[in-house]
């Protein structure tokens, strides 16, 4: 069932666990990286039969589900280089949008196998705007299942709450996607790089892209050489979740990656810095959260974050620095924490420096440390005390007029030196829309038109 470009590198792993052993889900977790699932990024979970997260089933008139903010997805580039903004729609519930995804405009081309639609997502890929259902707080899993239940999994994340007493949504709670045909998830790793579990309630399927932790850097190489002006920008851009790069460059650039389809019924798991994207075959709808293992708390501490965006989630370490790495605490405090990225290993350096409210949002610190006051002062610039080169620390993206983040997108495209893809009229339009109202983008408001991170 997994594909890939080249087999040197590790694969996609299916898993088909029994009852017994798919009834603790952490175990099961150390299980699949026992076997190396984890080196390939993500790994497919066949539930037993005996497993049923909703007994009363998916019939949608009973769904009183309402899709607060779905987007329009609109897609420029060309030749394999692309990038997406997201525009936001008016609520619908699903029953709407189930009859809209199945509409002539917006239901799955014919075709003759999942090759064949693959080929057809990347041709019309800037053609005809779907919509996506996404992010949308909830879940669709019964309350009493206690296994491999995605609203409460019961990892070491669940910390994040009992500690900070913080909840942040689609991270340590449930969020339902409901997507159509060429719905998009761009490259990105998850927040924090925590791992992720994503599991399809009904509906078609899903193709996903992975690229190997390993080889994750390179990725980031080659998409900040094709999107120069994003990266001046913000140097870890990728968590806007609005570039797409197509296999075929990856292959081009002999950046290997694996790709596998994601059936109703089945979990796909992403592992601690797994790069991944893909897209939605037709109507459907998943259930995804985010979670957490003693291995990713290296990930975490070292983990890039945005620097233009005060919406961007970021989660203190301190709790799991504390509880998992006691020997090491006095020195992360100190900013003396020296090591490799787990994905690095011949390069060792001080993992950030943790600001002050990542101490004290932890209620079982009633006061900062004195090895922390006592640490070096923190460089000017970017967040964590880490020096961004461009970083400009009054800048937020929501601030920045869209006119020139059409500009830097085109900037982009061009740096790529390919031929001009032309758009449909519907994204002519919407394209126009923009320009239009980029003029008065301050007096907008933020409901109808932001730039949203997938």
């Amino acid at each position: 069932m997994a594909d890939t470009n080249n087999q040197r590198f590790p694969k996609i792993m299916v898993f088909r666990p029994t009852w017994e052993e798919f009834k603790d889900f952490s175990k099961y977790i150390d299980h699949m990286e026992s076997k190396g699932a984890h080196k390939a990024g993500l790994a497919k979970v066949i539930p037993p039969p005996e497993w049923v997260p909703r007994k009363n089933g998916y019939d949608l008139t009973n769904l009183d589900i309402t899709i607060p903010a779905p987007i329009c997805q609109v897609v420029t580039g060309k030749q394999g280089l692309y990038q997406q903004i997201n525009i936001q729609k008016k609520a619908m519930t699903v029953q709407q949008y189930a009859e809209l995804a199945n509409s002539e405009r917006y239901c799955t081309p014919r075709h003759f196998d999942y090759e064949d639609l693959e080929r057809k997502y990347w041709k019309n890929i800037t053609y005809v705007a779907p919509i996506y259902g996404a992010d949308v707080s909830g879940s669709l899993t019964d309350s009493d299942v206690n296994e491999w239940n995605i609203n409460r999994l019961g990892t070491i994340l669940d910390f994040v709450n009992e500690d900070y007493g913080i909840s942040i949504e689609g991270v340590n709670t449930a969020y339902l996607y409901f997507g159509m045909w060429k719905t998009t998830f761009a490259w990105h790793t998850e927040d924090m790089d925590l791992y992720s579990i994503n599991y399809l309630h009904f509906g078609a399927p899903k193709t996903w892209y992975s690229i190997p932790p390993e080889h994750g850097r390179r990725l980031e190489r080659l998409a900040n050489g094709f999107f120069p002006g994003s990266y001046k920008t913000c140097q870890a851009f990728l968590r806007h979740k609005m570039t797409l790069i197509s296999p075929q460059i990856l292959k081009q650039y002999s950046i290997p990656y694996n790709k596998i389809t994601q059936e109703e019924g089945e979990i796909m798991i992403t592992f601690p810095y797994g790069y991944h994207a893909g897209f939605n075959h037709g109507f459907n709808c998943a259930e995804s959260t985010n979670f957490a293992a003693p291995r990713w708390i290296e990930y975490g501490k070292r983990a890039s974050q945005c620097t233009c965006s005060k919406d961007m989630v970021k989660i203190s370490m301190d709790t799991f620095v504390k509880r998992f790495q006691p020997d090491r605490y006095e020195k992360w405090l100190q900013g003396l924490d020296i090591g490799p990225h787990p994905e690095e290993p011949n390069r060792s350096v001080a993992a950030p420096l943790p600001l002050p409210q990542d101490i004290l949002c932890n209620k079982n610190n009633t006061e900062l440390p004195q090895s922390f006051l006592e640490a070096p002062p923190k460089k000017i610039g970017g967040k964590k005390g880490r020096s961004m080169a461009g970083y400009n620390p009054n800048f937020n993206l929501q601030d920045f007029p869209t006119e020139l983040q059409l500009e830097l997108m085109q900037e982009d495209m061009d740096a790529a030196q390919a031929d001009e893809i032309s758009p449909d009229e519907q994204q002519l339009e919407v394209l126009e829309d923009i320009w239009l109202k980029a003029g008065e983008i301050g007096k907008i408001e933020s409901n109808l038109l932001y730039w949203t991170y997938y």
